[in-house]
Formats: C-alpha cells, structure tokens, sequence
C-alpha cells in the first residue's frame, strides 16, 4: 500500500509542476526531520536498506556509498529548509547514462519511507519530504 501511496504522489506532484529546488521549505521541515543529526540517522538507515533491497542494491554496485550518503544528507538539508549546502552535481547530469526505470525510483522512496518510519519519523513529516523529492522523478528516471 505504501508504495502505491508513494507513486501515486509522486504523479500527482510531478503533475503540478513542483519543483524542489526551486524554493527552499521553510525551517519547520528541517527542525521536524531532527536537524542535521536526524537527516544523518535517516540517511544512514536509507544506505543499508538500499544495500538489502534486491530490487535495486546491484544498482549502487559501483556507487561510492560514502559519497552517496554525504550527498544526500546535503540534500535532504536543503530541500528540508537547513543551513547546508549541496556539493553533488546536478540530478539530470547524474542519472542521464544510468537507465533508471519508474520501479528503482519507487523502491527506493519505498525505502526511504521505511527508514523514516523506523527512526518514528511522523507521516506528516514524512510527506513534507517526499513532497519535496518527488519533483526530482522527471530528472533521474529514463522515459523511453
């Protein structure tokens, strides 16, 4: 059920138009997902289930998972309302060679959601960030 939740927002905010770097969230998000210190715990706990997950694992066989992890929390830092700067590239530049299909970006926001709900990340928090990074589909998944 989740993850037909998670695709389902994902259309429906790939449908508005929203886009998540366009305007930072305002500093509640950022304060709701623990600060720094909680975006690292969500990361962290996103990185080794991403590592069990046989849907998409063998996709990060060559991903330097250190960098990955200080990438993302940047991120989510960011696109949350934190004080950090984001050091990757840009998310079209990244992904345009790696044939990501609809079903790895799904299991991996599955994935993210499961590492929020351990770390008792309310659904409301939850949605504020999912909402933020699902405008980022249209740049990292391959429409052919």
């Amino acid at each position: 059920m989740k993850q037909a939740i998670t695709a389902f927002t994902i259309s429906l905010l790939l449908a508005t138009g929203m886009s998540a770097q366009a305007q930072p969230a305002p500093d509640t998000l950022f304060q709701a997902l623990g600060k720094e210190a909680g975006i690292s715990q969500i990361v962290d706990e996103l990185i080794k289930l991403l590592m069990q997950d046989e849907r998409i694992k063998t996709s990060f066989k060559e991903t330097d998972m250190r960098r990955l992890a200080v990438l993302l929390k940047e991120q989510f830092c960011v696109i949350s309302g934190g004080p950090c700067k984001y050091t990757g590239d840009d998310m079209k530049v990244v992904h345009e060679n790696l044939g990501i299909k609809a079903a790895q970006f799904n299991a991996l926001a599955e994935d993210l959601q499961i590492a929020m709900d351990k770390l008792s990340i309310s659904s409301a928090t939850q949605n504020k960030l999912m909402a933020k990074l699902a405008p980022m589909k249209r740049d990292i998944v391959i429409v052919k």
